[in-house]
């Protein structure tokens, strides 16, 4: 693989990545509060206003935009870097919004089975229409929420609690052929996974959390955040702390760690975009920087992305 490149920096607090036809990159800035476009020659503006703190995206089968909003983080400034930290004053709540690309912002879903959503964290379609998104809670002085893992429509019509409890539940995606979904845990640095038997249904045959089966556990302290599969089915996830991305093979093999120029250990989120989907697109969160490398394969073009 080529050195990353740096595309884009002073973004405030990027995440959820989304590479666009035209050669753009949607993201948001969570500190900012906002749906933000990256311009192939760095420039950003802004697409929209979500308020709170929008933290992962991905295109629905209509066009717009459906974000994970987590609600809102105190924010702390440590050597130069952008820390997220509890349940701020202000907290809205945790919601899902659909975003157009003129700028409207329509609350979708607030809750599940009367529980209010907490922190919505990463987002993915399947084939079917319907997106899994993880919910990663929020912290308070004295207490934190549990994580889980639900499935929704993008009609409004229908949100499930799917896999839950579990610990700080973060990055998700599927695997090419749409039969496994993945999900990483922060706290643990584990990723789990669940045969997926239909739109929202998963088959419970591991000994993990709801069921998972155990894909890769990192050793020692290494925390995890979102991630993407490759064509080859690799899953890639964000390893903070230590400060790449993690290319774990789909029988559990890590075969690999990409990893920026300097160290850095707020890569937390990646996408695949380009003509062939052979150029992956990284987040640094605490450094506000859109980095962008060439893969050693494409990524797998996710459904619905392109309109």
């Amino acid at each position: 693989m080529t050195e990353m490149r740096q595309i884009a920096s002073g973004l405030q607090f990027p995440e959820g990545p989304v590479a666009m036809p035209d050669g753009s990159v949607l993201l948001v800035e969570i500190k900012r509060g906002t749906l933000s476009r990256v311009a192939p020659d760095g420039s950003v503006s802004v697409v929209a206003e979500c308020g709170g703190g929008p933290n992962g995206a991905a295109i629905g089968p209509d066009g717009a935009v459906y974000v994970c909003n987590n609600g809102g983080f105190e924010w702390w400034e440590v050597r130069g870097r952008d820390v997220p930290g509890e349940q701020p004053a202000d907290y809205i709540g945790g919601r899902i919004q659909r975003v157009t690309l003129d700028g409207t912002v329509t609350d979708l879903y607030t809750e599940v089975d009367g529980h209010g959503l907490r922190g919505p964290n990463d987002i993915v379609f399947d084939a079917h229409g319907g997106f899994y998104f993880t919910d990663l809670g929020k912290r308070r002085p004295r207490e934190v929420d549990r994580g889980g893992l639900y499935y929704a429509t993008p009609d409004g019509s229908r949100i499930e609690e799917i896999a839950y409890p579990l610990a700080d539940a973060n990055g998700v995606g599927l695997s090419p052929d749409g039969s496994r979904v993945y999900v990483a845990e922060t706290s643990t640095g584990r990723v789990w996974y669940w045969d997926v038997e239909g739109p929202g249904r998963l088959r419970r045959t591991g000994n993990g959390p709801a069921g998972a089966a155990l894909l890769h556990g990192f050793p020692g302290y290494q925390l995890l955040d979102s991630l993407a599969v490759d064509s080859e089915g690799n899953v890639c996830v964000a390893t903070l702390v230590t400060g790449g991305i993690s290319v774990i093979s789909p029988d559990g093999e890590l075969k690999d760690v990409v990893k920026p120029p300097r160290h850095d250990p707020h890569v937390t989120n990646i996408c695949f975009g380009g003509p062939d989907l052979r150029t992956a697109y990284i987040t640094s969160s605490g450094w506000g920087i859109l980095y962008a490398v060439e893969w050693h394969c494409p990524g797998l073009e996710l459904n619905h992305a392109r309109h």
